[in-house]
């Protein structure tokens, strides 16, 4: 008889999120080792403006650091396809938002599917000059972890409630650095209207990123909005009603 494991219970707070509203679908996909309790206060925004709105959790993530070990940017990326693809066969225009890897996956969705539309937050286009970062899997064995740098919230308040894993696996920092080879070769596929959103002052991707992006896009529709006194987590830091508001701008214009 086959041994069956169970998985771990979604963190109180962190669990995916559904909001039925008009035929414009928004599906919202958080960063690395994030939740989507990030994504959430942006997606009752958007559904009070009437907007069908899908906050997904991505497989290893808002459970236990060891669902994490044996996932694989594929397993991300097919969460957000299979997003798209709810939201879709329900009748939905599908725009596509993400924070932070959830950009990356964005972006790399964008060029692939007939989304309507994509805004990316707080993006990397590179992750680090660390060349330790090249053999990250044949690290992994001898070092599971790596700590995650100083907090950069600007709104100190909004920590508190904050949803994430301490650290970051070395085993799946390789796969997001994989992850972002794939994005970087989509960029030029890319002809859908692109809204790229990104902090001066964002203590984990530096604000030079957007910017290279943006270069590599291959629509002629793509802006860049910059913040100035918000962290990495604009979707929850002081200025988040302002990337909400420029978010559903974007939309409304193009519906």
């Amino acid at each position: 008889m086959s041994k069956i494991t169970t998985c771990a219970s979604v963190i109180p707070s962190a669990e995916p999120f559904l909001f039925l509203g008009d035929d414009t679908g928004i599906l919202l996909v958080h960063g690395f080792t994030g939740a989507p309790k990030e994504m959430r206060t942006m997606g009752e925004y958007l559904a009070a403006h009437g907007k069908t709105v899908l906050g997904i959790r991505l497989p290893g993530h808002a459970t236990q650091p060891a669902d994490m070990q044996h996932k694989r940017w594929v397993d991300w990326l097919q969460a957000v396809e299979d997003g798209y693809h709810l939201l879709h066969s329900a009748g939905r225009r599908v725009f596509i938002m993400g924070l932070s890897m959830g950009g990356i996956l964005t972006l790399t969705a964008a060029a692939r599917l007939p989304v309507r539309g994509v805004v990316a937050m707080s993006t990397p286009y590179y992750l680090s000059d660390d060349p330790r970062l090249n053999y990250a899997e044949y690290i992994a064995p001898l070092v599971h972890e790596v700590p995650k740098g100083a907090p950069d919230w600007q709104d100190p308040s909004v920590a508190q409630g904050h949803v994430d894993y301490p650290n970051f696996p070395t085993a799946q920092l390789a796969q997001v650095r994989d992850l972002l080879a794939v994005m970087r070769l989509g960029l030029p596929k890319i002809t859908v209207p692109v809204l790229l959103v990104h902090s001066h002052h964002d203590g984990s991707v530096p604000f030079e990123n957007m910017q290279k992006i943006y270069d590599q896009l291959g629509a002629q529709d793509k802006s860049m909005f910059a913040v100035e006194q918000s962290g990495h987590v604009v979707t929850r830091d002081q200025e988040r009603e302002k990337v909400f508001e420029a978010a559903l701008a974007f939309v409304e214009r193009l519906v």
